[in-house]
């Protein structure tokens, strides 16, 4: 049974301060995952990522033909992806990097190709690929933002997946009282609701996540690190976005 764990970009990093790590949020989801199999991890980019994406002017659909803007970018990636990496490794789970700068590009159309070859057999031989929101080649602007949510709907369907799960800053997609919403069936049942990330955040907040999610075959599960646990041993926490309808 394989599983799509991504890991928000505001759980694992202080989002509101460039480059730096929440250590002990990390802690906890790399203990959450220890022992697990079958599984696939992508991570967002949070302060990262998003910081030097936004000084650049780099979005999902803007993009810089500036390669210092792909360096920052996919460099400060490149470093959060190690930082997700030796956590896991450190309590022997055979996680190793997957960069996607390297193999996913887009066309002139905004299109998405992302090869899957690579994680499927590094899953098959028994590793814990390890992805992340990056910058990719786009035709005619140079490059724009990949974002995790993305990599997630595309491996979702190239790897069949049986459970994908949103391990996010929040228990699940809140409602206007702060009520966790338990189920989302279509977008605009939750538009009202879902407001703007409250930091720098390139792909589009929880908006753009539910829309990401709703456009998948496989349910998918929002939740924060209280149910990241609860999660992997197969139960429903947090809010289900039901694609596919």
């Amino acid at each position: 049974m394989t599983t799509i764990l991504k890991l928000g970009g505001s759980v694992i990093t202080e989002k509101d301060r460039p480059e730096t790590l929440d250590g002990p949020a990390l802690d906890r989801a790399a203990d959450a995952v220890a022992g697990r199999s079958d599984l696939v991890v992508v991570h967002g980019g949070g302060s990262f990522g998003h910081h030097h994406a936004a000084e650049h002017g780099v979005s999902t659909t803007e993009g810089s033909t500036d390669p210092d803007a792909v360096i920052a970018i996919h460099g400060a990636m490149a470093t959060l992806n190690r930082f997700v990496v030796s956590r896991l490794r450190d309590r022997d789970v055979p996680a190793v990097p997957v960069h996607p700068l390297s193999a996913a590009d887009r066309d002139g159309s905004g299109a998405l190709t992302l090869p899957s070859g690579a994680p499927e057999r590094l899953l098959g031989e028994g590793y814990v690929p390890v992805l992340h929101g990056d910058v990719v080649a786009h035709g005619g602007e140079g490059v724009t933002v990949l974002s995790g949510d993305e990599i997630v709907v595309e491996l979702a369907a190239a790897l069949e997946a049986d459970r994908v799960g949103l391990c996010s800053a929040v228990p699940g997609v809140l409602d206007d009282d702060g009520e966790v919403i338990e189920e989302i069936r279509e977008f605009e049942a939750v538009a009202d609701a879902l407001g703007a990330s409250d930091a720098t955040d390139v792909s589009g907040g929880m908006a753009g996540k539910v829309q990401s999610l709703l456009s998948m075959e496989t349910p998918a599960s929002i939740f924060d690190l209280d149910g990241l646990a609860a999660f992997l041993d197969g139960e429903r926490v947090g809010t289900t976005v039901h694609g596919g309808t």
